[in-house]
């Protein structure tokens, strides 16, 4: 009986052994892979940006270079609102600050008012209508105020200038004197100018992709003075006015846009594990 316990006790045994020496045997998988996160990107490079929007624009005074109406009273001197179109260029410095060059085109805004005087006795009213457009060519830079669920609201400012032109002037006059009235029609040829021009920006942008970026912006424009051509009566003969000037136009413009980057940076991906 002694014999038959040795033996079952130096089976075990064997069998310990060999079991350990198994499991020495046995490759010890390694701890899984640990990858640092990403360091924090600066957000750069070229974009694309396209407009649309509506301007509101108003003018300070309208003057006659030949005006002998002295205290001519003026009522609704302003311009229907009008559509604007631009396109652009810029580049992201980094995710606070960017700079970009705009094209604008301003369609045509009517333009309406009336001047009223007195000469003696003589009572005279002009009605004016017309319409102007621009050509607006800035350099803008913004700061991008930090940003809060893909929301950034910015700030910006803007010079360059701005090609305005008059087409279509007319002057049509009444005169009133001891009860008759008469009438008379002028108009002016249509003519364009350059001017020094600026603007401040503000606006809300939204970023949709890691390259594209929906901006609903305001801008306040300055684009200076606009002058008529020389002005004719309706029989061809010379208007007492030589040219009219619309001075200090500005306007609060809304718009739409989209930038497009080029440069986005890379999206963060660990590399690939292969298993066998």
């Amino acid at each position: 009986m002694r014999s038959v316990k040795f033996l079952m006790a130096a089976g075990a045994a064997s069998l310990l052994l060999s079991s350990t020496a198994f499991a020495a045997d046995m490759a010890i998988a390694p701890p899984p892979a640990y990858y640092p996160p990403p360091p924090p990107q600066e957000f750069g490079g070229w974009y694309l940006r396209g407009d649309i929007g509506m301007t509101n624009q108003q003018l300070k005074s309208l003057r006659n270079v030949d005006s002998i109406a002295a205290g001519s009273t003026f009522e609704g001197l302003g311009f229907d609102s009008s559509t604007l179109f631009g396109l652009g260029v810029g580049y992201q410095f980094n995710n606070w600050f960017r700079a970009d060059v705009t094209g604008q085109y301003r369609g045509r805004a009517n333009f309406h008012g009336a001047e009223h005087f007195n000469i003696g006795t003589a009572y005279f009213v002009n009605n004016y209508t017309g319409s102007k457009s621009e050509t607006l060519i800035l350099a803008n830079v913004y700061a991008d105020l930090g940003t809060w669920w893909c929301v950034t609201p910015f700030i910006g400012a803007g010079v360059g200038t701005s090609y305005n032109r008059i087409s279509g002037f007319k002057d049509t006059g009444f005169r009133n004197q001891f009860g008759v009235t008469t009438g008379s029609e002028a108009f002016a040829s249509d003519n364009g100018k350059w001017n020094l021009a600026w603007a401040l920006h503000a606006g809300l942008a939204y970023k949709v992709s890691p390259n594209m970026t929906v901006e609903l912006g305001y801008s306040y424009v300055n684009l200076g003075d606009a002058v008529t051509g020389v002005n004719t009566m309706f029989d061809g003969s010379p208007a007492s006015q030589n040219t009219w000037t619309m001075k200090d136009i500005t306007s609060h413009d809304l718009k739409l846009g989209v930038r497009w980057n080029f440069d986005s940076p890379p999206v963060y991906a660990p590399p690939l594990m292969r298993k066998g």
